[in-house]
């Protein structure tokens, strides 16, 4: 297998590979699928699902099917399925138990749903059906958003989904109002001589398509994981004291990063134990200021220099609730400061031995000495000559 026709295709997490004699190989590489699942409760047999299966097609599009042929299917097989019009073709990514979880968080029921069916494994003819298909698709994107200008309409075509018989194609677009391609649809009918079906999504749902990394370093969350999105507001981002930055707070779908949703709830309830300080602490030592309040910790901090960082020590907020008691009936507290206490060790950093220079220095110093010594050497074997030279004279 030479690694020159070997493809990988990261939307449908497939690489495949076509020898010298023109046969093609397809199989499913797992690493780059969006939205994969663990399936962590492999090999326990469960009868109520052993005919169902989740085929995952192009990016982050999954659907769920039975199997009523009676064909044993494994995870990773590539099979034709049923479709609307024609059939379609994709890998399956689940079996077994955990498909019941799967159908839960999907809010499906499993007794009243009606699955579409399992065909069977795909032939080589179907791959490559398939692959040609798949071929098509960006192509076909470019030419569609050029037929979008051309007709003014305010959409934006994101991507492009053909079906595995090559007879249909899924077009996402992305419109703030309602658009009207009634003649947009007639001309990609005529331009690309298949069935067309315009699907829209929102600036998130597309981010999940596309994918990407994220500032923390990790692939983004609605390409991993997230399938339904929650509306976010600036309220959350306030509840943490994070930056109202729109350049910091908004991801890669120029929205609220979801992101800012996980700690909101902890935030809140930790927030239910921090007094809302309106006006100063009164002390003997005079008025002292909020200057800022670690709300996981509990921890606020105060200084007596208004609108100052500086000189600040921290108080923990009951002892604030009670300064602010006393303040309310008219008692000055004693000094806030901290007790000055035994001064603890110094921090000795070591920023600097591990210089390279510092082999030089020891070997010019090791040079001084080394010469001080020969010198001393000769001098006192002079000296010792001196000395035996008068006593033969003697």
């Amino acid at each position: 297998m030479e690694a020159k026709n070997i493809k990988y295709d990261c939307t449908r997490g497939t690489v495949s590979n076509r020898s010298d004699e023109g046969e093609l190989s397809c199989g499913f590489n797992g690493g780059c699928c969006k939205l994969s699942v663990f399936d962590w409760m492999c090999g326990i047999p469960d009868a109520d699902s052993a005919d169902l299966f989740e085929v995952r097609f192009k990016n982050t599009r999954k659907l769920y099917f039975k199997n009523d042929t009676g064909i044993q299917i494994h995870v990773g097989d590539i099979v034709v399925v049923e479709a609307v019009n024609g059939h379609d073709v994709g890998i399956v990514t689940l079996k077994g138990p955990i498909m019941r979880r799967q159908l839960k968080r999907n809010d499906i029921n499993q007794d009243t749903y009606e699955f579409k069916k399992i065909y069977r494994k795909a032939r080589v003819l179907d791959i490559e059906r398939w692959q040609e298909a798949i071929a098509r698709e960006h192509k076909t994107m470019i030419r569609s958003r050029q037929i979008a200008s051309s007709l003014n309409l305010n959409m934006k075509i994101g991507d492009v989904e053909f079906q595995g018989d090559g007879t249909k194609a899924i077009f996402y677009y992305i419109a703030d109002e309602r658009v009207d391609f009634r003649q947009l649809i007639r001309q990609f009918a005529e331009e690309f001589k298949i069935r067309i079906e315009m699907r829209q999504i929102g600036a998130r749902q597309e981010a999940g398509l596309i994918g990407g990394i994220g500032v923390c370093g990790q692939e983004l969350c609605c390409a991993r994981y997230m399938s339904d999105f929650q509306s976010i507001t600036t309220q959350a981002a306030r509840s943490q004291d994070l930056s109202l930055n729109p350049q910091k707070l908004a991801g890669q779908c120029s929205k609220l990063k979801c992101c800012i949703n996980y700690e909101a709830a902890a935030y809140l309830d930790a927030q239910t134990n921090i007094p809302y300080v309106r006006e100063p602490l009164d002390t003997l030592d005079g008025p002292a200021f909020l200057v800022k309040t670690d709300t996981l910790k509990g921890v606020m901090w105060f200084s007596y220099e208004q609108n100052s960082m500086t000189n600040m020590f921290p108080l923990e907020a009951t002892r604030v609730k009670e300064i602010i008691k006393l303040n309310a009936r008219g008692v000055k507290v004693e000094s806030l400061l901290p007790v000055a206490s035994e001064k603890s060790p110094e921090f000795v950093t070591a920023v600097g031995d591990d210089s390279i220079s510092r082999f030089d220095e020891k070997q010019r110093s090791g040079g001084n000495n080394r010469r001080k010594k020969t010198v001393n050497r000769h001098h006192n074997n002079h000296n010792e000559g001196g000395r035996n030279e008068n006593n033969r004279k003697a």
